[in-house]
C-alpha cells in the first residue's frame, strides 16, 4: 500500500498542480519561504533546528492553526525548554503563524507529501515527537517519522462526514497511516469509533474533549475595534450584525436580511468576513447594485457610513465579534458543513446558523438543545430571526449565556490535550 501510495499521489499532484498554484497564487503571498514546501529551510533555520528539542505541530488553515496555538502554549507552559515547529498548508495560516514566531516557536510550511521532501524536512528538524491536529494525516510523514522512532499524536480528532467518506473511500491507505499512530484525542465519544475501524487500538484512544470549545484556555485579550467603526461614522449604539467565514451566495442572502431588518431598526449595520479574503472582488460585483453603501476594512475611514463592511483582513475575525449584537455562523447556509461558531460564543454573543452545520453536528446538537444558538431552516427566515433578536435583549443575553454554559463538558480540553503528548514523549 505504501508503494502503491508513492505511484499514485504524485499523478494526483501533477494533475491537480495548475488549479492548486492558482488557488496560491488568488491568496496572495505564496512566494515567501515557499522552497520549504520542498522539505528546504535557510540556513538560519537549519542551525535553530540543529539545537534544542523540537516538537512538530502540524495544523492545516487557520482554524487548525488556532488549535494547535492553545496546545503549544499550554506545552510551552509546562516544558518551558521545549521548542516548537508549526507547519502549516495555506498561506494565511503560515502568514499567522509568522506573527507568533518566537525563539521558542518557528513556522514553517508543510513539505509536499513526497519522500524526498518530507526526507529533507525530517533531516533537517530531527523533531523529538509529532503533534497532528483534527484529521490531517499525511501518509508519508506520518511514515516517515514512525519509522525513524518519532511518536506521532492525532490531537483534537474529530469526524466530518466529509472526513468519514474520504477514509472510507481510501480505508486501505487510512488504515496503514491511523494504525502507526501512537495515540489518538478525540473530541467526542462518538469519534472513537472511526479509529478504532482503521486500525487504531481502543488503549491508544483516549476522549480529550475539543482545544476548540474549552473556555479554560484563556485567550488573549481581544482587540477593540469598536474607534475603527466609530472612524467609519458608526455609533456604538447601531445594531451590528457580524457574518463569519462567508461562503459564495451568502453574501447576497445576508444583504437582502438587512434590507428586511432596517424596516424596523434602519440603523442595522451588517459586517461580512468572508472565508477566503481573495473573494472580495467577487463579492463586490455581486453586492454592488444593492443600493447599499459597502466599505473595506483595509480602506481609509470614509463617511457616510457604510451600511456594510467587508472584513478583507486576516486574523481579526474574533476580535470583530465582540462588537457584534448577533453573529451569523458562515457556510451554514448556502454553503455546507458550517462553520465553527465557537470564537463567537466566547466573545459571549448569540449565534446564528443555517440548516448546514454538519461538520458541527455534535456540537449544533448540544447548542440547541441548551438555547444556545438559534438555527433558521432557510434563508427566508433570517431576517425574522434576526430581528426578533434585535428586538430582544434580554433573549440575546440568555442565548449568549446558554451558549457559554454548553461548552462546559470540554472544559480542561486543552489540559487534557497537553497530558497525552506528555505521556506520548514520555513513553518515547
Amino acid at each position: 500500500m505504501r508503494f502503491l501510495y508513492n505511484v499514485v499521489f504524485p499523478i494526483v499532484l501533477l494533475v491537480s498542480l495548475p488549479a492548486y498554484l492558482l488557488r496560491m497564487v488568488r491568496r496572495g503571498n505564496y512566494r515567501r519561504d515557499f522552497a520549504q514546501r520542498l522539505g528546504r529551510y535557510s540556513p538560519d533555520l537549519r542551525h535553530r533546528f540543529a539545537h534544542g528539542d523540537w516538537i512538530w505541530v502540524h495544523a492545516v488553515s487557520v482554524g487548525e492553526l488556532l488549535v494547535a496555538m492553545k496546545i503549544i502554549g499550554e506545552l510551552h507552559r509546562r516544558r518551558p525548554s521545549w521548542r516548537f515547529v508549526v507547519s502549516s498548508t495555506t498561506s494565511t495560516a503560515h502568514a499567522l503563524a509568522l506573527e507568533k514566531c518566537t525563539d521558542w516557536l518557528v513556522p514553517v510550511y508543510t513539505p509536499i507529501d513526497l519522500p524526498c521532501f518530507v526526507r529533507g524536512a525530517l533531516d533537517a528538524v530531527h523533531p523529538k515527537a509529532v503533534v497532528l491536529v483534527e484529521g490531517e494525516m499525511w501518509p508519508n510523514f506520518v511514515w516517515m517519522n514512525r519509522d525513524r522512532g518519532v511518536p506521532v499524536v492525532l490531537t483534537n480528532a474529530r469526524v466530518s462526514p466529509r472526513s468519514a467518506r474520504r477514509y472510507e473511500k481510501f480505508a486501505s491507505i487510512a488504515r496503514t497511516v491511523a494504525s502507526r499512530l501512537s495515540a489518538v484525542g478525540v473530541q467526542h465519544v462518538e469519534d472513537a469509533n472511526l479509529w478504532r475501524k482503521l486500525g487504531v487500538g481502543p488503549e491508544k484512544i483516549s476522549v480529550t474533549g475539543s482545544v476548540k470549545y474549552d473556555p479554560e484556555a484563556e485567550p488573549s485579550a481581544a482587540r477593540d475595534f469598536r474607534p475603527v467603526l466609530a472612524a467609519w461614522g458608526i455609533a456604538g449604539s447601531e445594531p451590528i450584525i457580524v457574518a463569519g467565514s462567508t461562503h459564495p451566495g451568502e453574501e447576497e442572502l445576508l444583504v437582502q436580511a438587512l434590507h428586511d431588518v432596517r424596516a424596523k431598526h434602519p440603523s442595522a449595520r451588517l459586517l461580512v468576513a468572508p472565508r477566503h479574503v481573495e473573494r472580495i472582488p467577487e463579492i463586490l460585483s455581486r453586492i454592488g447594485t444593492s443600493g447599499l453603501r459597502v466599505g473595506l476594512r483595509s480602506q481609509t475611514p470614509a463617511k457616510p457610513a457604510p451600511d456594510i463592511l467587508l472584513i478583507d483582513t486576516t486574523g481579526e475575525l474574533r476580535d470583530w465579534y465582540t462588537c457584534a449584537d448577533i453573529v451569523f455562523v458562515g457556510k451554514s447556509l448556502a454553503g455546507r458543513g458550517g462553520q465553527n461558531p465557537v470564537e463567537a460564543i466566547l466573545a459571549g454573543r448569540p449565534v446564528v446558523f443555517g440548516p448546514h452545520m454538519e461538520n458541527f453536528a455534535a456540537l449544533a446538537s448540544d447548542l440547541l438543545s441548551a438555547d444556545g444558538a438559534v438555527q433558521v431552516g432557510d434563508a427566508s427566515l433570517l431576517a425574522e430571526s434576526m430581528g426578533g433578536l434585535l428586538d430582544d435583549p434580554a433573549r440575546r443575553a440568555t442565548i449568549a449565556r446558554n451558549g457559554v454554559a454548553a461548552l462546559a463538558a470540554h472544559r480542561g480540553a486543552t489540559a487534557r490535550t497537553a497530558n497525552l503528548v506528555e505521556s506520548v514523549i514520555a513513553k518515547g
